[in-house]
């Protein structure tokens, strides 16, 4: 490879990361005038939950201003991971062969469609179950009331844990149709596979087990899935 082909590579990667920002930057400018409203669909899971006479805090002084901002920003980062998807498959696609290049549309579709397969199980499924045990474990002479910045933290942090781990059987797919491992490798390395996923699990989630097993479980799912519909060369 040339300098000057280097040289190329680099400037399209540079246009599409630019592509990317400039959408994320437009969904945050829309975004904000409806921060509110962002903030009560995205507190309810643990507001729901609170018991009579808890609520959701604020713990810094700028913490009312910035909250609902960063959580403008949480959410636009979210909308926009499918056009970021897009930008990596068309930068990706020119080094494809033309019998691989059929399989990209469905590839693109299926990793936007597992994204936000992960995000809605851990917000809709996931969250509400550990809220509601860690509010269940709580002494009754304890009241709980969660910092607002604190729980945007966590629970985009599980999130965006989910809606990337749910990209798992995209990678099991083009790791073995691409030849570069083969299906027994996998399959004989699944025990170590699955410590990883274990491991991962305890990285990107909050310090209990409950969340761990919540998001190491379908990771294993997922890659056996994976498995299930690659197909070798």
């Amino acid at each position: 490879m040339t300098k000057e082909s280097v040289s190329n590579h680099l400037l399209e990667l540079r246009a599409r990361l630019l592509k990317f920002i400039i959408l994320f930057g437009v969904f945050v400018i829309i975004g904000i005038p409806f921060a509110a409203e962002i903030y009560s669909f995205v507190a309810a899971p643990l507001i729901s939950l609170l018991p009579d006479g808890s609520s959701m805090i604020a713990t810094e002084v700028a913490s009312p201003f910035m909250a609902p901002i960063k959580l403008v920003i949480y959410v636009a980062l979210l909308f926009s991971m499918p056009w970021l998807f897009y930008q990596t498959w068309m930068f990706i696609s020119p080094g494809l062969y033309k019998n691989e290049k059929k399989f990209t549309a469905p590839l693109m579709l299926s990793t936007v469609i597992l994204f936000f397969s992960g995000v809605s199980f851990a917000f809709f499924i996931v969250c509400p179950i550990i809220f509601k045990f860690f509010i269940g474990m709580a002494p009754d002479s304890i009241q709980v009331m969660t910092d607002i910045s604190q729980y945007l933290t966590f629970i985009f942090k599980l999130v965006f844990a989910f809606g990337i781990a749910f990209e798992i059987p995209i990678a099991t797919i083009l790791l073995v149709n691409s030849g570069i491992t083969s299906k027994a490798s996998l399959v004989k390395a699944r025990p170590y596979l699955i410590v990883l996923f274990l491991v991962i699990g305890m990285l990107l989630t909050p310090p209990d087990v409950f969340s761990q097993l919540f998001l190491a479980i379908p990771m294993w799912a997922l890659f056996e899935i994976g498995i299930l519909f690659s197909k070798e060369k």
